[in-house]
């Protein structure tokens, strides 16, 4: 089991919340190349040892990719860049794109994902095709995608029977592999909704941490596009309800009240399943990186996310 060495970069805040402190120790945080380059240091506003992971989407360049996670790997943080199975060509492209990681870039994490396209690019349609190649063998870290509203490309019929079956093959693989593992969520807006998921994982012998996706402070317009955009569920209608308030349209979102409902629960509950935070910064990565650390995330972060 490794363990983690604490670095207190800074006092938290002075009121907040501790359970909320406790629970974004440790957050990480979603970029892609295009936001990367908006941001003039990562040191600057992220505590150190933050793991980032960065997005591939379909058409960007490899290239841009490894030049990205070779920069942020440079200025002393964990980076995770993703796999997407169904725009990835071939094995041979995929060994390729591991090659070039790890050895341009110094990379050990990778978080697998089948991607957000309907037509596979070539040989591979899921995540588990690809752990089956053997090529992420001698990684540290690898983590799968998760879905606590489902997910209709996997699921058309509205059920979760394929996604549960997923998880439940790559739970069985966590316990084969050295490789330290968990799942990564899409984003949500509601917190009973998304612990009877997390129970509902633990209930059905799913033991894989969950770092639970939340999305950063934004306008509301721009939640409302990107939760259509990327299938978020019910949970939307959290967002809609709030389109309704007069008094809070003009106001950006903040997950504050999301966070900590999760944060109190998970207090309160020993050995809930929800690890971390991952945050994907719609309104931007200054922004979303300056409410973390209001709200205590500057504090008790691992130096090594292991």
């Amino acid at each position: 089991m490794a363990l983690f060495n604490f670095r207190r970069e800074a006092a938290a805040p002075s009121g907040v919340n501790p359970e909320l402190e406790a629970l974004l120790a440790g957050f990480s945080i979603e970029v892609m190349p295009r936001t990367a380059e908006k941001v003039e240091n990562f040191r600057d506003i992220l505590p150190a040892g933050t793991r980032v992971y960065i997005a591939h989407i379909e058409g960007t360049p490899i290239e841009e990719m490894v030049a990205t996670a070779k920069r942020i790997s440079g200025e002393g943080f964990t980076v995770m860049p993703h796999f997407p199975a169904r725009i990835i060509k071939s094995k041979a492209e995929l060994s390729d794109w591991i090659a070039r990681y790890q050895g341009e870039a110094g990379i050990k994490q990778a978080l697998l994902l089948g991607g957000g396209v309907t037509t596979p690019a070539g040989e591979f349609d899921s995540s588990m095709q690809m752990i089956e190649t053997g090529l992420f063998d001698g990684f540290e870290r690898l983590h799968v995608a998760g879905h606590p509203e489902g997910n209709k490309d996997i699921d058309p019929d509205g059920s979760d029977r394929a996604v549960m079956d997923a998880l439940r093959w790559k739970q069985k693989f966590s316990e084969r592999t050295d490789a330290q593992m968990a799942i990564a969520t899409q984003f949500c807006f509601e917190a009973g909704p998304v612990i009877a998921w997390a129970n509902r994982l633990a209930a059905e012998g799913i033991k894989l941490p969950i770092h639970i996706g939340v999305a950063g402070p934004a306008k509301l317009q721009t939640l409302i596009k990107f939760a259509v955009a990327c299938g978020v569920g019910p949970s939307l209608r959290v967002l809609q309800k709030r389109a309704m308030d007069v008094t809070k349209l003009l106001l950006p979102y903040e997950p504050t009240e999301f966070l900590t409902e999760l944060a109190a629960h998970k207090a309160k509950t020993p050995g809930f399943n929800i690890e971390r935070v991952h945050f994907f910064p719609l309104g931007g990565i200054k922004t979303n990186a300056t409410w973390a650390t209001e709200n205590g995330g500057a504090s008790g972060v691992p130096a090594s996310h292991a």
